[in-house]
């Protein structure tokens, strides 16, 4: 089992599957150790192996060192157990279904290698660090929509490789230790992620700005009796969204083809409507923040509550 704290954690990280080959070799294909500061049961068979991932659902639940728990917290996806990891896990595959893959992120993950490969002629790579930053940016470019040429991106990533390194370490927090600088890491990726959210939220107001400027316009043109027209509609470009938004193949808000929704129009002009009125004669602020759920399908269970003003 090895040193105290310590265990077979320095031969397990330095020989790698040569440990473990030597342990089979003495003790059989499933035996005892001390790794990454935990006492762990190590199978090497793989059959038993399939079994156990196969049936977590009949009471066998993996584990994860606790340099892993720490870094990545005890609600991580491969932390978590039961409904709680089938419900994350839903939501998840939904972001990458194969309908998300074909009409939205093939493309843009097309686009992104093809630039990313675009000017390595007569070039010595190190493909090692070349792929994994590569799977990086590509994955967060999908996910945050952050270019790869971004400061943002490169201050991340360097943190995020920091995180990763840490995950598979001793648990013990010591200068200038991987542990160390992975929990470091992690409240630099959450203080980035932080500053990204309030960015986004700015970028919210500057929406909220611009549709109020659209309507005030329609509205200083048109004296306060008159109702709105179609052609007051035709001029809320903003409000409708662009025309080339409806020809993405992932935006399928009214359906499409022989299905599309009938009442489409209707829908439009209801929307740009109450938008026009609610947005010239008030202003507001959210109470409350309450949840909003995305699946399956839009809905705050508790109500959105708003304070409402006029100007």
């Amino acid at each position: 089992m090895g040193w105290p704290i310590f265990g077979e954690t320095t031969e397990f990280l330095k020989q790698g599957p040569s440990f473990m080959k030597n342990q089979r070799a003495r003790f059989g294909s499933f035996f005892k150790s001390h790794i990454l500061g935990c006492p762990t049961i190590v199978s090497m068979d793989a059959e038993l192996n399939r079994y156990i991932l196969m049936n977590e659902s009949k009471g066998l639940v993996p584990g994860y060192p606790q340099s892993m728990l720490d870094i990545l917290g005890k609600s991580n996806i491969a932390a978590v157990h039961g409904s709680t990891h089938k419900y994350m896990r839903g939501a998840l595959l939904s972001i990458i279904s194969p309908s998300m893959m074909k009409h939205h992120l093939l493309p843009k993950i097309d686009h992104f290698m093809r630039h990313h490969l675009s000017n390595w002629d007569n070039q010595v790579i190190n493909i090692q660090h070349k792929t994994k930053q590569m799977a990086f940016l590509s994955s967060l470019k999908q996910i945050a929509g952050i270019e790869s040429t971004s400061p943002i991106s490169h201050n991340f990533m360097s943190e995020f490789f920091k995180l990763v390194l840490g995950t598979i370490s001793l648990p013990i927090d010591l200068p200038g230790a991987n542990y160390r600088r992975g929990v470091q890491a992690r409240k630099n990726i959450v203080s980035i992620v932080r500053d990204l959210v309030e960015e986004r939220g700015g970028f919210l107001g500057r929406i909220t700005k611009t549709c109020l400027k659209e309507h005030m316009a329609i509205r200083e043109r048109k004296k306060p009796e008159d109702p709105i027209d179609c052609e007051d509609l035709k001029s809320m470009k903003f409000t409708r969204a662009d025309k080339s938004i409806e020809s993405q193949s992932y935006f399928l808000i009214f359906g499409g083809g022989t299905r599309q929704c009938p009442g489409k129009e209707l829908g439009i002009a209801e929307i740009c409507t109450f938008l026009h009125y609610f947005v010239t004669r008030y202003r507001w602020e959210e109470v409350g923040g309450e949840k909003v759920m995305k699946f399956p399908r839009v809905e705050a269970p508790n109500g959105l509550h708003i304070r409402v003003s006029s100007y």
